[in-house]
């Protein structure tokens, strides 16, 4: 375990200005937020804030969102509060690794839980993918997120990027699936022999399958919220 004086404890600790914009890492597992106007963010996500910041956790309901976001927001996926107003807003995930990503007018999915927080000029639209539902919850609902704007989304450790070809599909585990490429669809593989030996569904007998031109990322670490 590190030791430092106090002097040197300020010194590494301290938050740094380092002039990056709305977003920016102050650490991997700490995003900055540089507010002036208003951003959605994961409930319970804030660790700290200065200046004047209000939180809306039910406004997103008013935007005529669908009665699926609705099933979403009330606890079956991630949670989203508006924060809006002039400061600085500092975000966490149970200590998972951020990644910010810029669209532009660009479309991507993501495990609904692994959102931290988005620009609002960002449309957005929560798919939920039956047919695993049947035998796991975990990677479930997805958001879908389209246009130009900011993103910020988690993972346990480092992520992982594969290409997906026409030539050459890539498979997964839905639980350590975190997003794609949002001109992909995915199909379920499932593997009777394995889903029979196992007597429950994994990531081994139920399978994500990308066919087509894109991306897929997984992280090292299979999520796993409730399994039947």
């Amino acid at each position: 375990m590190a030791k430092f004086d106090l002097k040197e404890f300020l010194a590494t600790s301290t938050q740094k200005d380092r002039g990056q914009g709305l977003f920016e890492l102050e650490r991997d597992r700490v995003l900055e937020v540089n507010l002036n106007g208003e951003i959605w963010t994961k409930t319970g996500s804030m660790i700290a804030y200065l200046g004047g910041i209000k939180f809306e956790r039910e406004g997103i309901l008013q935007q005529g969102v669908s009665n699926l976001l609705k099933k979403v927001v009330s606890g079956e996926g991630t949670k989203l509060t508006k924060a809006s107003g002039r400061g600085v807003l500092y975000l966490a995930d149970s200590g998972k690794k951020i990644t910010i990503l810029q669209l532009n007018n660009e479309s991507i999915f993501v495990n609904a839980n692994d959102v931290l927080a988005f620009e609002t000029s960002l449309q957005f639209d929560i798919k939920m993918l039956r047919k695993v539902a049947a035998m796991m919850s975990g990677g479930l609902f997805n958001a879908k997120f389209t246009g130009s704007g900011m993103l910020a989304i988690t993972s346990h450790y480092d992520p992982l990027t594969l290409p997906v070809t026409s030539q050459l599909p890539v498979y997964t585990d839905p639980n350590a699936t975190i997003a794609w490429s949002g001109n992909l669809t995915p199909n379920f593989k499932t593997d009777v022999s394995l889903k029979t030996f196992l007597g429950r569904g994994s990531g081994e007998s139920l399978q994500m399958e990308f066919r087509g031109e894109g991306f897929v990322v997984v992280q090292p670490y299979e999520e796993v919220f409730m399994q039947h």
